[in-house]
């Protein structure tokens, strides 16, 4: 587990038990820092790899082109046949199509219509685009301005036989099956899928098709988070909704450790006489830290319990997302195996409507990002902007992101946006 950790500067508030909240970089850092990725590996079919993450390095057993080949559609010559000035009528012997190459010779003087893809002939080494010829029966003219070479695609131009084609950790995304594909390749070894359990904490919940009493509420969390967990590619143990009790809290987690490599838990996690989820951590478990400077998700809790990684969130359902995706999330990729684990990217945009904040606490408040005419991106808030309502989620495209140190935004000012887009 981590080191104990320093306190914050002033300004930011300390919390119980002990802790201080840490930074967002700082615990996000810890916390991949002690994941050690699953490393049990499984063969899979090249279409059922999206997603996945690679087990091995793979190096290509050919040249891709396997054959020197056209780049555009047009006229296949002998370099030495391009006029320097003025122009030349090359005469036409015939078509060299991709998949069905032109096998007769050809000498000086001579030229074969080629296609996109196709092998050029032996005898030639430059192809002159169609648009830039004038064909005149089975004469083909063509004027001063080409350079030997031109417009081929040489043998191994993408990857060269034996050379290392994707590194273990690769995230395999369309275009990296696409390049296994051109390598031959139609099985691949990658890492198992993380088994992340799931559960719930709190007597006012209750499942979608029960009745609600009086102050209960429908469990939204469970379903944010299996959406985020299943876009993630892990596989999801759903343990439901646990009572608000010690013993009930204790078997969760021991059922939940026993099947899973991670837990991620909801509620639970602050300081109140029936939260239990970070009592049963500490008492039977290890903590690593409980509190974030973060808005909103400021208690959020990391550790282990037994073999499994604890991931404790917040119990307002936008807490819930802005952690999962600010924390959870780069810490599962970790777990994945994923070797590239920064944080999203963000860009700069103006500001088009006053933002309320703080000092003290990394904020995330939900917008949305526009591109005007000009091109300036512009972002304005979802409006308001507390933990409990959802719909700021539901209708945003991105997070305002909000310095620790930093406080109210006036209209027109510059933020930091992280776009949705490739998050969730």
């Amino acid at each position: 587990m981590a080191k104990p950790h320093e306190p914050l500067p002033a300004g930011v508030d300390p919390c119980d038990h002990g802790h201080k909240a840490l930074r967002l970089d700082e615990a996000r850092a810890r916390i991949i820092a002690s994941i050690t990725p699953v490393a049990e590996r499984e063969t899979v079919g090249l279409r059922d790899a999206l997603g996945r993450v690679l087990g091995g390095e793979v190096r290509s057993g050919v040249d891709v082109p396997s054959h020197r080949n056209s780049a555009m559609d047009g006229y296949a010559l002998d370099g030495r046949d391009l006029p320097q000035a003025g122009s030349a009528a090359l005469a036409l012997v015939g078509t060299s199509w991709a998949g069905r190459p032109y096998v007769g010779d050809i000498g000086r003087g001579q030229c074969v219509r080629i296609m996109t893809g196709a092998t050029l002939p032996e005898a030639t080494d430059t192809v002159v685009m169609q648009e830039h010829v004038r064909v005149d029966g089975d004469r083909v003219v063509i004027e001063a301005g080409h350079h030997v070479g031109q417009n081929v695609r040489p043998v191994g131009e993408d990857i060269r036989r034996g050379e290392l084609a994707l590194e273990p950790g690769a995230l395999l995304g369309p275009a990296q099956l696409g390049l296994l594909a051109s390598l031959g390749v139609g099985e691949v070894s990658v890492l198992r899928r993380p088994r992340v359990a799931i559960f719930s904490t709190g007597d006012e919940l209750r499942s979608i098709g029960e009745e609600l009493g009086l102050g209960q509420i429908y469990d939204s969390n469970r379903y944010s988070l299996h959406g985020m967990l299943t876009r993630l590619q892990v596989e999801v143990i759903d343990l439901g909704v646990v009572k608000d009790t010690r013993e009930d809290t204790l078997r969760a987690f021991q059922a939940a450790a026993a099947r899973a490599d991670a837990i991620v838990t909801s509620g639970g996690v602050s300081v109140g006489e029936a939260d239990y989820v970070t009592e049963t951590l500490e008492r039977h478990g290890q903590i690593g830290f409980w509190k974030v400077a973060m808005k909103p998700g400021k208690p959020i809790a990391f550790g282990r319990f037994g073999p499994a990684y604890f991931f404790g969130l917040p119990g307002n359902p936008v807490s819930v997302m802005v952690t999962f995706y600010q924390v959870v999330r780069p810490s599962l990729r970790a777990l994945m195996g994923v070797a590239d684990t920064d944080p999203p990217i963000l860009v700069r945009a103006a500001c088009a409507t006053r933002l309320r904040k703080k000092p003290g606490r990394l904020e995330f408040q939900r917008g949305v990002l526009e591109r005007e005419p000009s091109g300036r991106y512009v972002v304005r808030s979802t409006g308001h902007q507390g933990a409990g309502v959802l719909r700021s989620m539901s209708e945003a495209n991105c997070f305002i992101v909000l310095p620790l140190e930093h406080g109210d935004v006036e209209p027109g000012a510059e933020v930091d946006v992280q776009p949705f887009a490739g998050l969730v």
